[in-house]
């Protein structure tokens, strides 16, 4: 009776284990889909396709490396299910951040990694290709950084010049970044931040930012005293926030989803 009980219990887990892998899948990631259900989804609609642009760099000694990809995909997760027809891919972590001989900008700090202008586009650019050859019809750019917004227009447009008699569009949604630079700290100071607090890297506007998508990128026990440029912090972070990050969050999102929806249908 006993091994009749554990047969049938087995049986129910073996069950359910199938029927969880038929499931349609929530995940709007593509890496995280097999060839086939991508092919379905892309035939059921699902033919925006959005190209998280991140970076490894150095951000003070509060904030991880990888703050930039953490945050591209991330939000990318967010604005493909507030659009509903999108897919995230991978998130491209290596960009231009300056010269390694001698070192400038960013690359002055262990960590940062950087790659010429000409191969980011080149690395920009074939996935586009590959992207156009599986079905989709709009490819998006969306760059955390400011290193490499030019490039990502410049892609886009060679590519939609070449693309003109076809169906298929490449956009740099450089509202995504201008959100981000611009609404999120035009909020902060009406709420009485100061241009020194917010800063413009890794201070009081992308540690909030960080720590509203995932505080394990920061290291509160840093925030106790003000860093400064030597540290690779321009602004002031001791008082950043989750609760502030969120209305960085939510301007990043919105203005994103309405610039892709007004991209996508002058089509």
């Amino acid at each position: 009776m006993k091994s009749q009980v554990l047969s049938w219990i087995a049986g129910l887990l073996l069950s359910a284990a199938f029927g969880a892998s038929g499931e349609t899948p929530g995940t709007v990631f593509l890496d995280e889909l097999t060839w086939t259900e991508l092919r379905t989804q892309i035939s059921a609609g699902k033919t925006t396709i959005i190209v998280p642009i991140g970076g490894t760099e150095q951000n003070g000694p509060h904030m991880v490396l990888g703050k930039h990809n953490v945050r591209a995909k991330a939000l990318s997760e967010k604005i493909a299910r507030a659009l509903g027809n999108a897919l995230v891919a991978p998130v491209i972590a290596y960009v231009p951040e300056g010269s390694t001989s001698p070192a400038t900008g960013h690359m002055r700090f262990p960590g940062t990694i950087t790659v010429p202008n000409a191969t980011f586009e080149q690395v920009l650019e074939s996935a586009a290709r590959s992207f156009k050859a599986h079905g989709f019809r709009d490819v998006v750019f969306l760059g955390d950084h400011s290193s490499y917004q030019s490039s990502e227009k410049a892609v886009a447009d060679r590519l939609d010049r070449e693309w003109r008699a076809t169906p298929v569009r490449a956009h740099a949604v450089l509202e995504y970044y201008q959100a981000a630079e611009a609404s999120f700290p035009r909020q902060l100071r009406s709420r009485g931040y100061s241009d020194a607090e917010i800063g413009t890297h890794a201070g009081l506007a992308d540690t909030s930012l960080a720590l509203a998508i995932d505080p394990r990128l920061i290291r509160t026990d840093q925030l106790a005293s003000k860093p400064d440029a030597a540290a690779g912090v321009h602004g002031d972070p001791r008082r950043a926030s989750a609760e502030l990050g969120q209305l960085g969050v939510d301007a990043i999102v919105a203005q994103t989803v309405a610039a892709i929806n007004n991209a996508t249908a002058r089509r």
